[in-house]
């Protein structure tokens, strides 16, 4: 009886590593807690812009191996984000910034090394089953939401951000592949189009999480200059939304997420 537990007390401990303060150099006002992670987001990632296409080739290599031998490839994806989210929590967390000095996105980055080393567990484990059959054709619906993230056109001008729909980003946008808010939609849109557990324990706090950070990212709506970014921040809302309902959606029955992990 007590596994029944395990999702709601990973949730809040989830919620309360999202909320713990970041750390910065210089002191600053909580009030201004939502700058200084902004700040920190608008450049932590710009020193490896470079490597953006690796994230976007490794992707793809995924979805092709997937699609080719969907019954060996859940290790492969298990492995992917698990690696990725590590890299995420290592670069995305931490910046110097103009403002508070040297400063550390304390909650971002335990949560997302958390869900990292999990996923590598699964990965070692082998326990992640994918498959190309039976699958629910609305579900397709969320490809346009994926696709915008992995394209992540996003043109930063000082404080402003704004839309840039250039072609080269789809191969080349680093806020893809090192932003969290922008690997997770296509991982859970991955993972609600071919896993075939939908009840599992790693597939619900990981879009558990991802609803976090969608919730907290429609504050981005209510500043004329970071709009777009509120855009940016829909495909996480909806697709980890959209995972969280699934048992309902498809009339699935609960599974016992804490006897099979993945």
């Amino acid at each position: 009886m007590a596994h029944k537990w395990y999702f709601p007390l990973a949730c809040l401990g989830l919620l309360i590593i999202s909320m713990l303060p970041p750390y910065t150099q210089v002191p600053y006002d909580a009030r201004n807690t939502q700058d200084v992670i902004f700040s920190v987001l608008m450049i932590s990632v710009q020193p490896y812009q470079a490597w953006g296409w690796i994230f976007h080739v490794g992707t793809l290599l995924l979805c092709l191996y997937i699609l080719w031998k969907p019954d060996q490839a859940g290790r492969a994806l298990a492995a992917y984000m698990g690696i990725n989210y590590l890299v995420v929590a290592a670069l995305q967390s931490h910046a110097i910034t103009e403002k508070y000095g040297f400063s550390l996105l304390t909650g971002a980055m335990v949560g997302t090394a958390l869900l990292g080393i999990a996923w590598l567990v699964v990965a070692v484990q082998n326990s992640l089953k994918l498959s190309l059959h039976n699958i629910s054709k609305w579900k397709f619906l969320l490809f346009p939401l994926a696709l915008l993230v992995f394209w992540s056109p996003i043109k930063t001008d000082g404080g402003s951000i704004f839309a840039n729909f250039d072609p080269r980003l789809l191969f080349t946008s680093v806020d893809y592949g090192l932003a969290y808010c922008f690997v997770t939609p296509v991982f859970l849109f991955l993972l609600v189009i071919f896993t075939t557990n939908h009840t599992s324990f790693i597939f619900r706090i990981t879009a558990f999480n991802a609803l976090l950070y969608g919730f907290f990212n429609l504050a981005h709506w209510f500043n004329p200059n970071t709009r777009w970014m509120g855009v940016m921040h829909l495909p996480l809302l909806i697709i980890s939304l959209v995972g969280l309902l699934l048992p309902l959606l498809e009339g699935m029955p609960r599974g016992k997420p804490a006897l099979n992990p993945t």
